[in-house]
Order: C-alpha cells, then structure tokens, then sequence
C-alpha cells in the first residue's frame, strides 16, 4: 500500500480545488462558446444577407427594365420629332404626307403606350428600391447586433482564459510541492477517475458523495495513518481527517 504523511495527504486536497476550479473554467468556456443566442444571430444574419441579396438583384432588374423602356421612348420620340419636322415642312407629295400623317399618329399612340409602361416600371424600380433599403436596414442591425455578442462573448473568454492561466501557474507551483511517488498517484487517479482526492468526512466519501458502509469504514480504520486509502465508490485518495469516522 502506498504511503505519504497525512500532513501531505491533507495537501492534495488543495490541489484538487485547483484541479476542479480548472475543471469549472473550461466548462465555463465552453458554455461562452456555445451560447445559442450567437447561433440563433449567426442564423438570422445568413437570412438577411440572402433577403439582402434578393432585394438588390430585384432592383438590379427593375432598373435594367427601365433603362431599356427608357430607350423604348427615347426611340419613337426621336422618330416622331422627325416625321413632324418633314410634316411640317410641307415637302412631298400629298400621298407621302398623308402617310406620314399616319404615321405620326401611329407613333404618338405608341409613345403613349411606353410612357405608361415607363412609370410602371418606374414603380417598380422605387418599390425594389425602398425593398433592398429595408432588408439593407435589417442586414446592418442583425450583424451589429451579432458583432455586439461576439464582442462580449471574446471579452468574457479572454477573462476565463487569464484566470485559468493563473489556477494552472498556482496550481503546477503547489504540484512541484509533493514528493513525486504521491502526486504520481493522485495524477494517475486524476486522468482516470476525474478526481483525484477528496474528503471522507463523517464516514462520506466527498468523492462519489456516499457514505460507506460499515465495512468499508472498517477497512479504512485498520488502515495506518499514512496509508494512502481509496474510496470504494469513485476510485480517488480519501482524505482523512480527525473526525473523518466519527
């Protein structure tokens, strides 16, 4: 059976505070990290970059629209200035300017019929606007919204991580302290039990929180005082005290 001064027995036990203070901070940091609320954000700001994308390509559309009914009108504006210029003049035959006349005619229905479908697109083009400018609002409020929790979630690891640094310094200063057979034990415990040393108090394990039976406590009363005891229900060093039975 292992042997170590009860006096360093009870030393473990502060090691362990700082191995399970270690313990807590790393599951800390994991639950900063996975905080939903980030992933619920990070979600909607790919739903309002595609809304974002959507509208813009929507306007892009609606003006190509309208430069091309733009152009519509432009073209028979130039063509019915022209024939009412010829018209104007008086030249030509009286067959040419009849068929011109007609044409004329047939030319300013026409323009009246693009001019229509240029303010319809015009809408168009002022709705898809007003569209991209709103998914464009919400895009920039959802991000900032999500730089603002990022910024908190890094502000809030950076603390976890300059407190871990100083347990793990103080802990590795206070584990270069054992004699190297006992903290090999309570490491080797560690790795494969999850606690390495723990209080029996009151004849409970403070390792797996159970009272040990009659039996057990025997067996650990038989023990000398430096024998290194383990408890029967987590595998981790008890730890006894004065009144570890009583």
């Amino acid at each position: 059976m292992a042997k170590a001064p009860q006096a360093e027995q009870l030393r473990l036990l502060d090691l362990q505070a700082k191995d399970s203070k270690l313990n807590q901070l790393q599951r800390q940091a994991a639950t900063v990290r996975a905080n939903p609320e980030l992933a619920a954000l990070a979600a909607q700001v790919a739903a309002a970059e595609s809304e974002l994308v959507t509208a813009a390509t929507n306007l892009g559309d609606a003006e190509r629209d309208l430069k091309r009914a733009e152009d519509d009108v432009q073209s028979v504006v130039t063509r019915l200035e022209r024939d009412e210029q010829r018209l104007n003049s008086g030249t030509g035959s009286s067959k040419d300017l009849t068929a011109l006349q007609s044409e004329v005619a047939s030319l300013t229905r026409r323009r009246s019929d693009l001019e229509d479908i240029e303010l319809e697109v015009m809408e168009r083009v002022e709705t898809a606007r007003t569209a991209r400018d709103d998914a464009r609002k919400r895009s920039d409020s959802v991000q900032a919204r999500l730089r603002e929790l990022e910024n908190a979630r890094d502000e809030e690891l950076a603390g976890i991580d300059a407190e871990r640094a100083q347990v793990q310094a103080a802990r590795d200063e206070l584990a270069a302290s054992f004699e190297p057979a006992l903290l090999a034990i309570y490491e080797k415990t560690l790795a494969k039990r999850g606690v390495g040393a723990a209080r029996l108090f009151h004849g409970r394990s403070e390792g797996s929180g159970m009272q040990l039976s009659p039996g057990d406590l025997a067996d650990i009363s038989r023990a000398a005082e430096d024998d290194v005891v383990f408890c029967p229900d987590s595998g981790c060093i008890l730890v006894r005290s004065a009144e570890w039975g009583s």
